[in-house]
């Protein structure tokens, strides 16, 4: 069977509607664009960049609010301690490998100024999770160009998954992990014929399998090594994901650190614990207020009552979730670094197991 959507294999997750592209960029303005590298020589590259486009135009000129979570620390996020200051987003957010955060944060700074601004200093976001295990991490393979063909091939619309982009060389639950994106669509209480979209993206590169679980079925404990075998032989005990939860409902900064929290318990359904080496890193961003950057005078921006966050916070949870199982069914088996492959999760063996737990109801047939 080819590689699919959760949804192709007819696995859904909660109850929400989702948007068109079931994807971060259903949230409107926002743009994905990757960069991939897969090649064996001069060295082994299964690497690359992808880089989130928040909001249509110069995201310097018009700030919006946002706000980081941390599960468990260890990894980075660079431009963290100002926009948990100031609880505003001042740039794109990238997402890389481990060893090479410092060069994406340079030219996403040589981006802005190559683009006209001038406001004296820059702080970009730049996030990363470890890809040494099939990508050869010390080559240093990306380069400005890469960066600049990520900002630049950034779109709105579907999204490539899996081992794309950030998440080439990542292995998620001890099968081929990568990138994955939903989204989710809640009923504006104020207008009821309009919706709020919440969207997500990760880096999926975390987890042990026999804690995997989809849809609360336990497929990390039925498909085992002597079905899909495991990409190392000695347990990892490292590992990390990254979360991005983008909506155009109107929130603060508070509101946006609220729902990025809501990612732990997506992750936990999952399967994910937060180990001791993973880096488990979330951030969420509103676009439903502009910031407007040099103004000196007031200006009225909405939030949305805190007791209205609750279909917000079931949107992320569920979007997050999915998101994470559309990095894994996306992703397909990959050989790298000193011929170690991670296998694709089997997608033929996921649907016996569900339907095994999940009996179909035979009103369902036609």
């Amino acid at each position: 069977m080819g590689r699919a959507r959760l949804r192709d294999l007819g696995i859904t997750i909660g109850v929400l509607p989702t948007g068109r592209y079931n994807a971060i960029t259903d949230v409107p303005g926002v743009c994905v664009g990757h960069c991939t590298l897969i090649y064996d020589r001069p060295r082994v590259a299964r690497t690359g960049i992808t880089v989130i486009m928040p909001k249509e135009g110069k995201i310097w000129e018009e700030n919006i609010f946002a706000a980081c979570h941390v599960l468990n620390g260890n990894g980075e996020m660079t431009g963290t301690q100002w926009l948990q200051e100031s609880g505003q987003l001042t740039s794109p957010i990238a997402l890389t490998n481990t060893h090479q955060v410092g060069l994406v944060r340079d030219v996403l700074v040589d981006y802005e100024v190559q683009s006209g601004y001038k406001g004296g200093w820059i702080l970009p976001v730049v996030t990363e999770t470890y890809d040494g295990w099939l990508n050869d991490i010390d080559a240093f393979h990306l380069t400005k160009s890469h960066v600049y063909e990520a900002i630049l091939s950034a779109q709105g619309g579907p999204v490539d998954e899996g081992s794309v982009g950030g998440g080439t060389g990542m292995i998620c639950y001890d099968f081929k992990g990568g990138i994955g994106t939903a989204s989710r669509l809640v009923a504006n209480s104020s207008a009821p014929s309009d919706y709020y979209t919440v969207g997500v993206l990760v880096q999926a590169n975390h987890g042990d399998r026999h804690l995997l679980r989809v849809d609360g079925v336990p497929v990390g404990r039925e498909i085992g090594p002597e079905i899909t075998p495991m990409p190392w032989d000695e347990p990892q005990q490292a590992g990390s994901v990254i979360v991005v939860i983008g909506t155009d409902a109107p929130l603060l900064p508070v509101q946006c650190r609220r729902l990025a929290q809501r990612a732990t318990i997506s992750l936990a359904r999952t399967g994910c614990i937060g180990h001791d080496g993973s880096g488990d890193l979330f951030l969420a961003f509103s676009t439903g207020n502009d910031v407007p950057v040099g103004q000196t005078t007031p200006y009225v921006v909405k939030m949305l009552p805190h007791d209205q966050l609750n279909p917000l916070f079931e949107a992320a949870a569920e979007a997050v979730e999915e998101a994470v199982l559309n990095a894994l069914v996306a992703a397909e088996t990959m050989t790298g670094y000193r011929g170690r492959t991670a296998h694709a999760l089997p997608l033929d063996e996921l649907q016996r197991v569900m339907a095994r737990y999940r009996p179909r109801d035979p009103a369902d047939s036609g």
